[in-house]
């Protein structure tokens, strides 16, 4: 560890600032559905979340190597480059987190990789292959595949629950819930605790801390594990309640089966090494859950704002890692400039976010009034028998709806005729 230098040190702490930031910005899919159906207590919901992420961490390294061997050429890279990326990364997380959408912590540190490797060594530096097969092309299928087991499962447990009573079934699930969020959050530790695992990884390669091809050390592992643990902990409530109310709304079998299913994906993914996103995998599986239900609908206004963040994360990102790298190959002063920049965005984004504070006690509270096509279903659906008789009642006005009740009124009924 004698090449430990200051710029070394420096891209270590922001790493792990950005883990925390991937904390509380991915504790929604974990325990979004969770605490949205009343499985559980929001602060206990993410105080699990948070221990089983750390657990989460230690289980495999297959992720960290893909993003410290595989995604860039580690030789022509310097840990600027990877301060720039994680600048870029860290400022996608903040301003999406204070919108309240569910985008992508792992697009954003792939985006900002990418775009300060480019402006540092070129496209060579790049390797596309690893790129399309292991990043894009999971971002794509995760969200489908979780969406489309998640529509599948719901509608098996609502037809194998339709003899079951609903306080029963109801009691059962909402067990069931607990146990699948606490995979999804051992998903999660698998899978996005490595990411920042991989990039201190690659920076130390870069630094001359390790040798080329090394596996992430064993302080890596253990800090990354508790930077994720701690900004889970905090909890994302401003995305939790976007994707626990803002999104559809979630009986406990819809938030078992959407759970079950993203942590099916994320946990496969994990073992191959693909870098997908926990947040399309369960953002999918929301969707697919919302959709399984008769009746269900998915607020799409919502939904069209997250799939444009998703768009935007890795060219966002990427552009301004690039601008970074850019400033940051001025020498020491630019990166002083960089890191100034970072710190003062992220204090002005907090007091913006300090307007309207979304926290434990108000995160199930809807976020918007569903959208056009909720509005359109729900005018067509046939309401409940004696609904129409309650609204009418509520409509006429006392003495008028006497009469109606009267006019109505069985012919052998017994109620004496008012007089005229």
């Amino acid at each position: 560890m004698e090449n430990f230098s200051l710029i070394l040190a420096i891209v270590v702490i922001t790493a792990l600032a950005f883990d925390f930031t991937n904390g509380f910005h991915d504790t929604a899919n974990a325990m979004a559905t969770t605490i949205s159906t009343g499985a559980m207590k929001p602060k206990v919901a993410v105080a699990m979340s948070a221990v089983l992420n750390l657990v989460g961490a230690f289980l495999s390294i297959e992720v960290a190597n893909t993003i410290s061997k595989g995604l860039v050429d580690e030789s022509g890279i310097q840990p600027e480059v990877i301060f720039a990326a994680l600048v870029g990364a860290i400022l996608w997380n903040l301003l999406t987190w204070l919108v309240g959408l569910p985008s992508s912590s792992s697009h954003a540190l792939m985006g900002g990789l990418v775009g300060a490797t480019i402006a540092s060594v070129g496209l060579g530096g790049v390797h596309g292959d690893v790129l399309v097969t292991k990043v894009l092309i999971p971002a794509v299928a995760a969200p489908l595949v979780a969406g489309i087991a998640a529509m599948l499962a719901t509608r098996l447990t609502y037809k194998l629950g339709q003899h079951t009573s609903e306080k029963a079934s109801g009691k059962g699930y909402r067990a069931g819930q607990i146990a699948s969020a606490g995979l999804v959050s051992l998903a999660h530790g698998t899978n996005d605790a490595q990411k920042t695992m991989g990039i201190i990884t690659l920076a130390l390669v870069a630094g001359g801390a390790l040798a080329p091809d090394s596996d992430p050390p064993v302080w890596v592992i253990v800090s990354a594990g508790l930077a994720i643990a701690l900004g889970t902990y905090l909890g994302g409530w401003r995305i939790i309640r976007t994707m626990g109310k803002g999104l559809t709304d979630l009986q406990p079998q819809q938030g078992f089966a959407a759970q079950t299913s993203a942590a099916t994906v994320i946990l496969a993914s994990s073992h191959l090494g693909f870098s997908l996103s926990t947040t399309h995998s369960v953002s999918g599986a929301v969707m697919g859950a919302g959709l399984g239900r008769k009746g269900g609908v998915v607020r799409w206004s919502t939904a069209t704002r997250m799939f444009v963040a998703w768009g935007l994360t890795l060219p966002a990102a990427a552009l301004v890692a690039a601008l970074a790298e850019w400033v940051t190959a001025f020498g020491s002063w630019g990166t002083a400039v960089v890191a100034v920049f970072l710190v003062a965005s992220s204090a002005a984004i907090w007091v913006i976010s300090r307007r309207e504070v979304v926290d434990h006690t108000n995160v199930n509270d809807t976020e918007e009034p569903p959208g056009v096509v909720t509005t359109a279903m729900a005018a067509v659906t046939p309401p409940p028998v004696g609904t129409v008789t309650e609204e009418l009642s509520a409509a006429i006005p006392a003495p008028a709806a006497a009469v109606a009740a009267e006019t109505t009124a069985p012919a052998n009924s017994s109620t004496p005729t008012p007089a005229v």
